[in-house]
């Protein structure tokens, strides 16, 4: 049989309960057993001590010293709970008793020690028994033995024990249906979960799971869950973004080099034409290319598929690298480069992964520097952070464009510079890196002045 969550609950809170229900009823029924038996077994000592001091033993006969004590209505007539008195001798023969006797006669045990009580019938009547040994002068002379009647004593704990075995089910039904419907109160925020994710699909992933009042595990569970949609939702958006921009920056090479085509077969051209256009539509498969290997570098990246770095690198020696790889660049644009190195110790740092942060913020500062400007490289030490900074003298970037800045195909006031190529993607690819090494990237710019890129690479000790 298979049960909900909630009756599982109370299922399991029920047995839990009758297993400590049940301890507590037989340690109730024995605590009770055992007083019932306490107070009889005092009784019958009590009895058995006051009629042994009245007891005359004579040559081998013992008797009742006064025969008035067993005019007594409890020793004479057979009460509810009537007294039993037996005196017998050590052969076990009987030397005299109660009226309430009559003609029947009390059970001599020889195999029970002295001073035991224990249960045993008087005809068909329950009766708790001791056989107390009577002594003179050292000697043993016989047993007094007393009795008294165990039907009103039976009957309470016979009761008891109705009453527990009655109850015990009833009690545990009653828990099961308080557990049942306190559990599910307690599932009702679970279900609220469950109706809200229910109805959430692709086209409706801002929906949220309500937060219950209570800061319990439904709260966290809830708190989790909704973040989880966060992430889903912000990953789908920018699945949608990436998809619309690579469709439309792979588009623009695709359009212009058909158009190319489109112009040289309409007539005829001269050689130097025919030169032209091709040369240009070469370099507009060498623009998709690059677009086509910065996206596949960064879905490597989304996948988070490693990238193995064995090889460690000087900082100041790959920078050298970097500048002079664009030193035509640089030459072409009449720009200044300023580099400066205040840190006293050396920095090593990943090749392959530094490569590419310094590589896509070197190029970005030059390829925005103003004509005849200064590209200003430091690199300083603070804590047990290697910072580098690279500024250059440019147009800078709006304050508003600054938290957009990482993202991929953004480029800030793009109609603006149209002169200025590029598919927005190598910062987007440079911080990407800087996250892969656990290192830190700032941005400062100001619009007409310049901007500051900082990378705090951490020292390695």
């Amino acid at each position: 049989m298979k049960l909900n969550f909630k009756n599982r609950i109370a299922l399991y809170y029920t047995v839990a309960t009758a297993i400590i229900t049940a301890l507590a009823f037989l340690i109730v029924f024995l605590s009770v057993k055992k007083t019932v038996f306490s107070n009889l077994d005092k009784e019958l000592s009590y009895q058995a001590q006051k009629h042994s001091k009245e007891i005359i033993i004579e040559n081998d006969s013992i008797h009742f010293m006064n025969k008035a004590e067993w005019a007594e209505r409890e020793h004479r007539e057979v009460q509810v709970n009537p007294v039993f008195i037996q005196l017998i001798n050590n052969q076990g023969e009987l030397m005299d008793k109660s009226p309430n006797l009559k003609e029947q006669q009390l059970t001599f045990l020889e195999a029970v020690n002295s001073n035991d009580h224990f249960s045993t019938f008087l005809v068909d009547r329950a009766i708790r028994q001791a056989q107390i040994p009577i002594e003179k002068n050292g000697r043993k002379q016989g047993y007094i033995i007393t009795a008294i009647s165990m039907e009103s004593s039976t009957m309470v704990i016979k009761n008891l024990q109705n009453t527990l075995l009655i109850s015990f089910p009833i009690v545990l039904f009653g828990l099961y249906l308080i557990s049942s419907s306190l559990a599910g109160r307690s599932i009702t925020p679970l279900q609220a979960i469950i109706d809200t994710t229910n109805t959430i699909t692709k086209n409706n992933l801002n929906e949220r799971v309500p937060l219950p009042p209570n800061k319990d595990e439904i709260f966290e569970l809830s708190s989790a869950i909704n973040e989880l949609l966060q992430r889903i939702e912000n990953a789908i958006q920018r699945e949608r973004q990436f998809t619309s921009d690579a469709s439309h920056e792979l588009r623009t090479p695709l359009s212009t080099l058909r158009g190319t085509l489109e112009v040289l077969i309409r007539k005829p051209r001269t050689q130097s034409e025919y030169e032209q256009k091709v040369q240009y539509g070469l370099n507009e498969i060498d623009r998709m290319g690059n677009i086509v290997e910065q996206l596949l570098l960064l879905a490597r990246f989304d996948s988070k598929s490693e990238i193995e770095e064995n090889h460690l690198i000087s900082l100041v020696s790959l920078v050298d690298e970097v500048l002079t790889r664009n030193g035509n660049t640089i030459s072409q644009k009449n720009l200044k480069v300023n580099f400066e190195v205040k840190a006293e110790t050396e920095t090593l740092v990943p090749q392959y992964y530094a490569s590419l942060i310094l590589e896509n913020i070197i190029i970005n500062a030059i390829k925005y520097s103003l004509e005849g400007k200064t590209l200003s490289i430091e690199i300083s030490e603070e804590g047990k952070y290697t910072l580098c900074k690279i500024s250059d003298q440019g147009i800078g970037i709006k304050q508003e464009d600054l938290s957009s800045l990482f993202n991929p195909f953004f480029r800030s006031d793009a109609l603006e510079h149209k002169q200025i190529t590029g598919a927005g993607l190598g910062l987007s690819i440079a911080k990407k890196a800087v996250d892969a090494i656990g290192a830190q990237i700032t941005v400062e710019s100001k619009i007409n002045k310049g901007t500051t890129f900082t990378i705090a690479f951490l020292r390695k000790p």
